[in-house]
């Protein structure tokens, strides 16, 4: 993608952070006081504020560097939500079984990786883009597959990409693990650092936007 560099927003600070996922949803209320309600994007938006995580000077700086090289909003970059970054159950490590990413045919062999939210009324598949190089497991039919041998896993895109002879057969079931990052940007062009307030206790505003790829 034009405009984002494949780096980790420093991490110490991400993991302070405050934040999670948006929705857009349009209610319209009727004259019998029914409502009609919408929603104008398919997949949740989310948010965070870095400011939470910054917790000295030293940490301030390294955020300012990492914002200038930026370019403000102009390059997306990697970021790390500590709720929600693993194919797993928190505190679980990731296994081949964790997520299902497709059916096999016996002739496809590229999978996009995804987590699936919820089960009983209408899960919510999260196309996942960034995976973390070396994390990605994957299994067909509850057999797991070989990185490098079977199967290679693009941290760029998410992409599986079954080696020739390893298409999965027709109606096998493919499974991933992995752990993952979000692709982001600074929502502002203008990064307000106020030393004395930063010194009484309070902390910058720092905005973080996920961008879709």
């Amino acid at each position: 993608m034009p405009g984002f560099h494949e780096t980790l927003f420093p991490l110490d600070i991400a993991l302070g952070a405050a934040g999670g996922p948006e929705r857009a949803t349009e209610i319209v209320t009727t004259l019998t006081g029914r409502e009609e309600r919408n929603t104008r994007l398919a997949h949740s938006r989310r948010r965070w504020d870095a400011g939470y995580g910054v917790k000295s000077l030293a940490q301030l700086s390294g955020v300012v560097a990492f914002f200038e090289e930026r370019r403000g909003r102009l390059h997306g970059f990697r970021w790390r939500d500590r709720l929600d970054h693993s194919s797993a159950a928190p505190g679980a490590a990731p296994t081949p079984f964790d997520q299902p990413i497709g059916t096999g045919d016996g002739a496809r062999m590229v999978f996009a990786l995804a987590k699936t939210y919820g089960g009983a009324h209408a899960p919510y598949v999260r196309p996942i883009a960034k995976p973390v190089a070396g994390s990605v497991r994957v299994a067909v039919n509850g057999a797991e597959r070989t990185a490098g041998a079977h199967f290679t896993a693009d941290p760029t895109s998410g992409a599986v990409s079954f080696l020739a002879g390893h298409a999965p057969p027709a109606g096998a079931s493919v499974t991933a693990g992995f752990l993952f990052d979000v692709p982001v940007r600074f929502d502002t062009d203008f990064l307000e650092v106020n030393l004395t307030a930063f010194e009484a206790g309070e902390i910058p505003r720092i905005p973080i936007l996920e961008i879709r790829i």
